[in-house]
């Protein structure tokens, strides 16, 4: 009796499910080497590429280059795989595998190596841990309802942005306050984040059943990647096949600048001549506003429709572009990694809540495949056009002016998908309506 009414007293306070709750904290986990990755590593990178020889401008372009062939991969791997993870059964061992690789490959950058070496490990652990999160983000329909989607994903970035700092705030110890060689305090950093998305990989592994899956058939890879490559046929009749291919142009666009500038932040600030302590407590300010604003985001989109409330954050993404092309002071850093943390979590929470709502399911897994096809896709032009544009004049920030444009499109373009996906969107959620109460009583078992 004690521990039930433990239990009972837990899903008050928190109003989740344990499955919505352990879902929410694999983005705890996953987040410690996003953050690492968007603030450490291109220091370090850095540090020992211009030590091999290359110089400063030279080592961000090649970051980017970096950047944007996991990107490339993912985007090929990824429809593949998410396919394959919508047959019964194989969304959850999947999953469990791209995440240990990925966190592998995390605990392999402590190997002391030169940085080609270093680069080619870190695009393996990039490449994993990206691909988890296509099983991670297509869990969404299986782990709770259409009606809370907008705020379980949302707490998912939220946590996900406090909970990282932890780890992270330990790194910054480790790498810029001890005063230790990086060559000691570099492979801990990487050890402790590699444990820490493990802890909190194995709770949800443990608990996710795949409710929502297509039956296996005799010949599943030669039907996987039919199914994969006719998904928008008339043949497959896929419900709402006009709106989701509008908002995947639409996501294309605008998700570019978001990835863009969490990849490649402190890099165009070492670039920049930036102090490397103030680059990393300026994004850890991100982190810690980031942690309200999305939580605030999943709250509003209770009473303001989410496609409003995306479309908002990518106006303000766009001022942020335009402001970074003139940016040449630290403060300024500082001033756009707090505008960032408002925008950053709430644009990509309920952009994959939004997604969730207007495809199927049982096919969770495909389109979310192919929606990383699109947002990598983004990110991979932006990245490389960023690049390009720095070695053809030099001036980094130019660099920032392609990725301004393609915010620009994305506002455009966002707008026609609305006009359909809220049509779908007002009739499903009918339909649904009275099935909310059934649905709720089976993620509770």
């Amino acid at each position: 009796m004690k521990n039930e009414n433990t239990e009972n007293g837990r899903r008050r306070f928190f109003k989740d499910s344990p499955l919505e709750i352990k879902w929410i904290l694999y983005d705890v986990g996953n987040s410690a080497f996003t953050l690492l990755a968007s603030a450490i590593i291109p220091i370090y990178f850095s540090s020992i590429a211009t030590s091999g020889g290359l110089s400063s401008a030279d080592a961000t372009s090649l970051w980017g280059y970096s950047t944007s062939i996991v990107t490339l991969i993912v985007a090929v791997l990824g429809p593949v795989l998410g396919t394959f993870s919508d047959y019964r059964g194989f969304k959850r061992p999947l999953f469990f595998l791209a995440a240990i690789l990925g966190i592998l490959g995390c605990l392999a950058l402590s190997v002391p190596m030169p940085y080609v070496a270093f680069l080619i490990v870190y695009i393996f652990a990039k490449i994993f841990y990206s691909v988890s999160l296509i099983f991670y983000d297509s869990m969404l329909g299986d782990i709770t309802t259409l009606e809370k989607a907008d705020d379980i994903s949302s707490k998912g970035y939220a946590f996900g942005y406090i909970g990282s700092c932890l780890s992270f705030l330990i790194s910054v110890a480790l790498v810029v306050l001890s005063g230790l060689d990086a060559s000691i305090t570099m492979p801990i950093a990487f050890a402790i984040n590699a444990l820490w998305w493990l802890g909190f990989t194995i709770p949800l592994f443990l608990s996710y059943r795949q409710k929502h899956y297509i039956p296996r058939k005799p010949k599943a890879v030669r039907d996987n990647f039919r199914r994969l490559f006719g998904v928008f046929s008339k043949k497959h009749d896929l419900p709402n096949r006009k709106g989701i291919l509008l908002y995947l142009i639409a996501f294309f666009f605008y998700i570019d600048g978001v990835y863009t500038i969490i990849d490649m932040a402190t890099s165009f600030g070492t670039a920049l001549g930036f102090d490397a302590t103030q680059l990393l407590l300026a994004l850890l300010l991100t982190q810690i506003i980031a942690f309200p604003a999305a939580l605030v985001y999943g709250k509003l989109a209770k009473r303001i429709s989410n496609d409003l409330l995306i479309f908002v954050g990518i106006l303000a993404y766009t001022g942020i572009a335009v402001f970074a092309i003139f940016m040449t002071q630290v403060w300024q850093f500082w001033l756009l990694a707090c505008v960032v943390g408002l925008f950053q979590g709430g644009i990509q929470a309920l952009s994959r809540s939004y997604f969730a709502k207007i495809v199927p399911e049982e096919e969770s897994g495909c389109l979310f495949g192919i929606l990383d096809i699109f947002g990598k896709g983004a990110s991979f032009l932006g990245t490389l056009l960023s690049g390009l544009v720095i070695d053809l004049t030099g001036n980094i920030n130019l660099g920032v002016i392609p990725i301004a444009c393609l915010f620009g499109v994305g506002i455009i373009t966002f707008a026609f998908s609305c006009k359909v996906n809220r049509k779908f969107l007002s009739q499903r959620e009918t339909f649904d309506d009275g099935k909310t109460g059934e649905s709720e009583a089976s993620l509770e078992e």
